[in-house]
């Protein structure tokens, strides 16, 4: 077994905990800062918890998202377009904070916004803000001095990306100071693009399971509440993006703009999504099937 990091628990540990208690998987609900405008992105993050979501996923709105499909590059051009900015996602989840002090925040997204604010600057306004976690996926763990190692010592989970394509000589170093949740990426590829593959997902799983103590979450390629409630039956916790932020693109593209119209939009299907993940451990399914 890998030996990972260690530090008194954090509200993603707690949630993880709580959920490994329930035995039910957890939902992670990704949307982008400031998309598609400041104040309707406050209303939909605000009503995540209430419908379902068990930690937040907010991306931190940048020109070139390398790892994003089509819908969350609209995403983040939409939340710049309307002055998304690493201060504005601060604010935002100092804002949520007033109301929720339990809910775990995760920023995800790329390393140039963290450095153009600054790391130390960054970290300080972070955990003031109440951000629990950081996936920032293009710093490999050969620079893990660059912003894991001060996230850490900050009291910030950093949370890495394992795919596919990450072998067995790969998977210590990958691991090495994760803390908070493993993120494995389901397909091989860019974000909202392909539907996972279950029964390989739950063999790379188990054989993941090996190698670490930590809580896994399972993301990309995950779209309908078919795919959840699969992968909820082997996989601690769901994670669900690119349909999220397409909902937001559907509505907008009908006309369907308002504030209260749109966060409802995205909170039904957060609904539908997240209690599949939640009730899939108590359904009768037969793992493998291929979506």
């Amino acid at each position: 077994m890998t030996s990972e990091f260690k530090s008194s628990p954090t509200r993603i540990d707690k949630r993880f905990a709580k959920l490994r208690e329930e035995d039910r998987a957890g939902f992670v609900a990704f949307i982008t800062a400031a998309d598609p405008d400041i104040e309707t992105c406050f209303e939909i993050m605000r009503g995540l918890p209430e419908a379902g979501a068990d930690v937040i996923e907010l991306g931190m709105p940048f020109t070139d998202p390398m790892a994003d499909g089509p819908a969350i590059q609209a995403a983040s051009i939409r939340a710049l377009e309307a002055g998304g900015s690493m201060k504005v996602t601060l604010d935002l989840v100092r804002r949520f904070r007033e109301l929720d002090t339990e809910t775990p925040i995760v920023l995800m997204g790329y390393y140039n916004p963290v450095y153009h604010y600054g790391v130390d600057a960054f970290l300080k306004d972070a955990t003031t803000a109440g951000v629990d976690g950081l996936i920032i996926v293009d710093l490999p763990p050969e620079e893990d001095e660059e912003l894991c190692l001060p996230a850490r010592a900050a009291g910030v989970n950093f949370i890495r990306l394992a795919t596919p394509t990450t072998d067995e000589a790969r998977l210590p170093t990958v691991l090495q100071n994760t803390s908070g949740f493993l993120y494995y990426v389901a397909i091989a590829g860019i974000t909202g693009t392909a539907s996972a593959n279950t029964s390989d997902l739950k063999a790379a799983i188990d054989a993941l399971r090996k190698s670490t103590h930590l809580p896994i979450a399972v993301g990309f390629g995950i779209n309908t509440p078919e795919n959840a409630a699969e992968i909820g039956q082997f996989a601690d916790a769901v994670v669900v993006g690119s349909a999220l932020v397409q909902c937001i693109a559907d509505h907008l593209a009908a006309g369907k703009a308002s504030e209260a119209g749109l966060a409802k939009g995205v909170h039904d299907k957060v609904r539908a999504l997240a209690s599949a993940a939640h009730q899939s451990r108590a359904s009768v399914g037969v793992l493998g099937s291929s979506t």
